[in-house]
């Protein structure tokens, strides 16, 4: 299945790791009834997406005043953001509304990385449009 704007994210079960403890599976259905961002980082211990990863996690709590949970993943994916002939993934950002549906796809080249403070403005217009059903927030 690929992952479309404004249709139903794929499900996923996948081991993590979730405050500081391994957790068997995570899914996509633990999280109906918040936004997720989901995103996917090509690979440890280089530069850009360590950086990232603690930008995110500093950033927890705003996210999570907007009902808003953040998962990070990296490796292979059924999401299109494999690159085959690199051997290695896209860096790849889906913002899921709590009805599971996909509101934004983001996929960026290797060498740049993902701005938190942009990623919170678009959970924000996506909720106050669920909530107002205004068509032009910016």
């Amino acid at each position: 299945m690929i992952a479309q704007v404004q249709r139903h994210a794929p499900p996923f079960t996948a081991p993590g790791v979730s405050e500081g403890k391994i957790v068997p599976n995570i899914s996509l259905a633990d999280y109906m009834g918040r936004y997720v961002v989901f995103f996917w980082y090509p690979m440890d211990f280089t530069f850009v997406c360590p950086t990232e990863i603690i930008a995110f996690n500093d950033a927890r709590d705003k996210f999570r005043a907007l009902n808003c949970d953040v998962i990070a993943a990296s490796g292979d994916s059924d999401y299109g953001i494999y690159i085959d002939h690199q051997g290695v993934s896209l860096r790849g950002l889906f913002i899921i509304d709590d009805k599971g549906i996909i509101r934004q796809i983001t996929i960026n080249d290797l060498p740049v990385g993902r701005s938190v403070e942009e990623v919170l403005r678009l959970v924000e217009a996506f909720q106050h449009t669920d909530k107002f059903g205004e068509d032009n927030h910016t």
